[in-house]
């Protein structure tokens, strides 16, 4: 069906002109509102006001325009319909077959620190009733909400004199993506604000629970070549990280694996922050190497000695800037990506010797809010596990209590093991790991995982100190922790057999303190 009338009402005015233009050339009558209706008539194009298609001026500072029988009258009568095309004719109803509309920037709005009244004032309520009456009418109305359709909409017409049904459909299901997409904004900001404005305490699970995301960048792959990826920018989101990173350098994309260890890499660097230079070696989301130095590269030093076999292809995150003698130190060996939140130029130079070798500049910045997790038919959802230990009020249980040093050293182990998939224990030794137990299926297994690794890198365990993400179900964990040489032990708490755990500390003089914080992760 050749369409008669065009509606157009933009706030993103890219190509709206010359749209319209060849919508007028091909005979078709032009409607406008404000300044889209301004603009379309300077640019000397005959075109309709609303107000004068409806009887009924624009009211309210604009609030009020399209909102009227007469045009979402228009919109919605199904062509095929005898009673709607008589209601039309009795209500003199014109139809409108083309809706072109797009809305307020709401986003931009708040992003740019606006306070509440205006973000209120930027919620768009005729824009998006347009889009809806005529995405749920596709099947006669065409609806184009973003400019770069206006080119696809023209072809059709210039080649078969209307828009197929096809193209309707596809871009009404872009309309309601769009509408869904700019709701879920609204929510999400209007749950981070009190009623005056104010920032909300924290994030409710509530029901239902609307999300939305933006997408980045389109990856090669996901965690397998056969398997699609794609990369999404939580919307609104304060939190900082690789997402909204840059590359710097390197010949390839970067692949959904690589983001996913940049993000653990780089999350736990920033862990050390105010601690000192930090270096964190990942590899397949585990971390294989981690330390704190006075310099960068003293810090990558002590992080590789932990596990320079593992390291190989990995990721390797800083939380201060690099310099050229941590970059000459790390093009010695073969890595995937290097974060951090600067480079100097002359690092720069020397990374971007290695073609294949992705330089990235992020930093975290991380607000408490939720975390999301998809299961099969649902979605896992928690408070971020931001809990930061506060020394006065870690317990120690054992006999004898820590050294300075054993302390610096606990606390340090303890912030690494957060990272360290279940079951999970580090060993550490002068803010640096030198052994590191990953995944098992006991935690007696992890400590034996984490001891036979320092051995084969020809570490020495003795007078190191070790952390557990959970409490010992036996005192096995630390009958073995002994043997390695082990001083002082970092964990949880809490299981019932706790008494028996702390008497085998004491039994091989070992200092033990008690978090009352459980770092599960998996």
């Amino acid at each position: 069906m050749k369409p008669a009338r065009a509606l157009i009402s933009v706030y993103d005015k890219r190509g709206v002109v010359d749209f319209a233009t060849e919508l007028h050339r091909l005979g078709v009558k032009l409607v406008s509102t404000g300044g889209t209706y301004n603009l379309l008539k300077e640019s000397g194009l005959p075109v309709v006001e609303v107000s004068r298609l409806t009887g009924f001026p624009e009211i309210m500072n604009g609030r009020v325009k399209t909102l009227h029988p007469l045009i979402h009258g228009g919109i919605l009568a199904d062509r095929t319909n005898q009673e709607h095309l008589k209601t039309m004719y009795r209500l003199g109803i014109k139809g409108i077959d083309i809706v072109a509309v797009n809305l307020y920037p709401f986003k931009d709005v708040v992003e740019r620190g606006a306070d509440i009244l205006t973000a209120i004032e930027n919620i768009d309520i005729g824009g998006p009733a347009l889009i809806r009456a005529s995405a749920k009418n596709y099947r006669f109305v065409t609806v184009v909400t973003d400019p770069e359709d206006y080119q696809e909409v023209i072809r059709e017409l210039k080649e078969t004199g209307e828009v197929s049904l096809e193209t309707r459909f596809r871009l009404a299901r872009k309309a309601f993506n769009l509408t869904a997409h700019y709701d879920a904004l609204i929510a999400k900001y209007l749950y981070s604000v009190d009623e005056k404005g104010n920032p909300a305490e924290c994030a409710d699970m509530r029901t239902p629970l609307t999300l939305t995301f933006e997408k980045v960048a389109e990856l090669r792959y996901g965690e397998n070549p056969h398997q699609r990826g794609a990369l999404y920018a939580e919307t609104l989101s304060e939190n900082q990280g690789v997402v909204k990173g840059k590359k710097l350098s390197g010949a390839k994309e970067l692949s959904f694996n690589n983001i996913q260890d940049l993000d653990s890499a780089l999350r736990l660097a920033f862990e050390f922050t105010g601690d000192g230079c930090a270096c964190v070696i990942v590899k397949h989301a585990n971390p294989c190497g981690v330390a704190v130095g006075r310099s960068p590269e003293e810090a990558y030093e002590k992080a590789l000695r932990t596990d320079p076999l593992s390291a190989f292809g990995g990721i390797v995150a800083f939380n201060a800037q690099v310099n050229r003698k941590t970059a000459e130190l790390m093009v010695e060996r073969f890595y995937e990506c290097v974060v951090a939140p600067s480079y100097t130029e002359e690092a720069l130079e020397v990374l971007s010797t290695r073609k294949n070798l992705r330089v990235v500049s992020a930093e975290v910045k991380l607000t408490e809010g939720l975390e999301f997790r998809h299961i099969l038919g649902g979605l896992l959802v928690q408070d971020a596990d931001t809990v930061d230990l506060v020394p006065d009020k870690l317990k120690v249980v054992s006999d004898r209590e820590p050294t300075p040093e054993e302390w610096k050293d606990l606390i340090f182990a303890f912030k690494v093991v957060k990272w360290v998939k279940s079951n999970a224990v580090v060993f550490a030794k002068s803010q640096a790991t030198v052994g590191i137990g990953v995944g098992q299926t006991s935690r007696v297994d992890a400590v034996r995982c984490a001891r036979e690794k320092a051995r084969l890198m020809g570490l020495s365990l003795s007078g190191s100190v070790m952390a557990s993400d959970a409490f010992f179900p036996f005192r096995d964990s630390v009958d073995e922790a002994a043997k390695a040489g082990v001083t002082a032990i970092i964990q949880p708490g809490g299981s019932i057999r706790d008494r028996e755990v702390i008497n085998s500390a004491n039994e091989h003089g070992i200092a033990m303190v008690f978090t009352g914080v459980r770092h599960f992760r998996h």
